[in-house]
C-alpha cells in the first residue's frame, strides 16, 4: 500500500541548519508542486471537454454558467500556482495540502451543479485522497480522507440527481456504467502515469541524498586531513629553525669555507630548507585563513607563469612543454589551495611520466582550463570510474591517491570540475575547468588597487 512520502514537508527544514535530506526535500517539493500544476490543467481541460459533451452531445441540461465560474477559478488558481512554482522556494506541505483542498472543493462544486452521488465521477475523490496519501504527511492525509467523506455526506443530503436518458436494450450502453467506466480509467490512468513520476522523483532524490552524503564523507576527510597537516606543521617549525640554525653555523666554520664542494651542498641544502619552510607556511596559511588574507591578486597569466616556473625549477623532468594560450588576460585571486592543485596535478604526472609531461592553459568562453597531459601507462578502466575518489592510485604506497581527490574538491568547492580521460596515442590527460567569476577581482578591490 502507498506510504506518505519521506519528502514531504520541506519547508520545515527551510529554517533548519543545511542537511543532505532538507535539500532533496525542497527539490522533491518542487517536483510534487509541478506534477500538481500539470494534473490540474488537465481536469480543467478534462472537465470542459465533458461539460460539451454531456451539454451538446447527450442534451442533458447543467447549469453551465455556475460550473463554467467553478472551472474560471480552478484555472486562476493554477495559473497563481504556476508563479509560485516558479519563485524556486521551499514548497512546504501545507501549499500541498491547500493545492489538493482546492481541488477537493473545486471537484466537490461541479458534483454539486451536475447530480452530487448519481454523477459517475464521483469516484475521482479517490484520485485526491490517494495523492494526498503519497504527496503529504500523515495528518493532512488524514484530513483530506474526512474531508473528502464530508464532501460526499453532503452531496449526498443536498445535491439534486442528474436525470440521464433511460436505455433499456443492455447495462453497458447506460449512460451511468459508461461514465462510471470512463471515471474509472482515468483514475487508473493518472494514477499510474503520477506514482510514476513520483516513484522517479523518490529514485532521483535517493541518487542525489547518496551523493550529497559522499560528498559530506568527502569533505569531512578532507578537515580531517587538513587538521593532521596543520598539527604536523605546527611540529616541523622547530627542527626545521633548528636545521637553519646549525646550516647557517657550519657555512661560518672554517672547515666548511676552505672546502668548495661542502659549501656547495650547504648552499644546496639551505636551498631545500627554505622550500620546506614555504610548503609549512603555505599548509599553516590554508589551514585557518580566509580567501581575502590567504590569496593573492595577480592576473591569470602571471599566476599560471609562476606555477610553472616554479615547478620546474624543483622538479626531476626531462622535458616540461608549457604552453599560455590566454590572449585576454585578466587580474584574479588566486588562493594557495588552488595553487597546491595544480603542483598537485603535476607531480602526478611526472610520476607517470618523468621524461615528457605537458600543460597548456586557454579560456573557454567564461572559464579556466588547464589541461595536464602525459605519456605514461594512462589510467585504468576502474580508476577512471572511480576519478577523485580517496586512495585510487597504482603508485602502491599507502596514502597513494590524495592528490588527485583533494584537487577534485578544491575545483568542485570553487564551481568547477576536474575530468580525466586516457590519450589515443598513450599517456593520460587531466583537465580542470574553473568558472572566472570565481576567481575574478572584485570590482571594488579592482579601484582600490589602482
Amino acid at each position: 500500500m502507498l506510504t506518505k512520502s519521506r519528502y514531504a514537508g520541506a519547508a520545515e527544514q527551510a529554517s533548519k541548519p543545511w542537511t543532505a535530506e532538507s535539500t532533496v526535500e525542497r527539490a522533491a517539493g518542487h517536483k510534487n508542486m509541478q506534477q500538481l500544476i500539470q494534473l490540474r490543467w488537465i481536469a480543467v481541460i478534462g472537465q470542459l471537454t465533458t461539460i460539451e459533451v454531456v451539454t451538446y452531445g447527450f442534451g442533458i441540461e447543467l447549469p453551465l454558467q455556475n460550473m463554467l465560474i467553478v472551472l474560471a477559478c480552478l484555472a486562476a488558481f493554477n495559473g497563481v500556482s504556476e508563479l509560485r512554482w516558479r519563485m524556486q522556494k521551499p514548497v512546504t506541505n501545507n501549499e500541498l495540502f491547500l493545492a489538493l483542498l482546492v481541488d477537493v472543493g473545486s471537484l466537490t462544486a461541479q458534483l454539486y451543479f451536475s447530480g452530487g452521488l448519481t454523477n459517475p465521477f464521483a469516484f475521482l475523490y479517490l484520485l485526491q485522497v490517494i495523492l494526498s496519501a503519497v504527496l503529504l504527511e500523515a495528518w493532512s492525509t488524514w484530513t483530506i480522507v474526512a474531508i473528502t467523506s464530508a464532501c460526499l455526506a453532503g452531496l449526498a443530503l443536498f445535491s439534486k440527481p442528474l436525470i440521464l436518458p433511460a436505455n433499456n436494450e443492455h447495462p453497458i450502453f447506460s449512460l451511468y456504467v459508461q461514465g462510471v467506466l470512463i471515471c474509472f480509467m482515468l483514475n487508473a490512468g493518472l494514477l499510474v502515469a503520477s506514482i510514476t513520476r513520483i516513484s522517479a522523483n523518490l529514485r532521483a532524490g535517493d541518487a542525489m541524498l547518496a551523493n550529497l552524503r559522499q560528498q559530506a564523507a568527502e569533505e569531512e576527510h578532507i578537515v580531517r586531513m587538513g587538521l593532521l597537516a596543520s598539527g604536523a606543521a605546527h611540529e616541523l617549525g622547530t627542527p626545521l629553525a633548528t636545521l637553519s640554525v646549525i646550516l647557517g653555523d657550519w657555512r661560518r666554520m672554517k672547515e666548511f669555507k676552505s672546502n668548495p664542494e661542502l659549501l656547495e651542498e650547504i648552499t644546496e641544502m639551505e636551498t631545500q630548507l627554505k622550500r620546506c619552510k614555504s610548503i609549512v607556511s603555505g599548509i599553516l596559511l590554508s589551514a585557518g585563513e580566509t580567501r581575502g588574507e590567504s590569496s593573492t591578486k595577480t592576473t591569470i597569466a602571471t599566476f599560471l607563469d609562476d606555477i610553472a616556473r616554479e615547478w620546474r625549477a624543483t622538479r626531476p623532468i626531462q622535458t616540461f612543454v608549457y604552453e599560455n594560450r590566454i590572449e585576454d588576460d585578466m587580474p584574479v585571486v588566486f588562493d594557495s589551495a588552488l595553487k597546491q592543485t595544480v603542483y598537485n596535478l603535476l607531480d602526478n604526472a611526472i610520476e607517470a611520466s618523468p621524461h615528457w609531461l605537458s600543460m597548456i592553459a586557454r579560456r573557454e568562453g567564461d572559464s579556466l582550463v588547464l589541461m595536464v597531459s602525459d605519456d605514461g601507462p594512462g589510467f585504468a578502466p576502474e580508476m577512471l570510474a572511480q576519478f577523485g575518489k580517496p586512495y585510487q592510485s597504482t603508485k602502491g604506497r599507502p596514502g597513494g591517491g590524495l592528490g588527485i581527490f583533494l584537487a577534485v574538491n578544491v575545483s568542485r568547492t570553487l564551481g568547477g570540475m576536474l575530468t580525466a580521460r586516457n590519450r589515443a596515442e598513450g599517456g593520460a590527460v587531466v583537465q580542470l575547468t574553473l568558472p572566472l567569476s570565481r576567481i575574478a577581482l572584485p570590482e571594488e578591490e579592482k579601484h582600490v588597487s589602482r
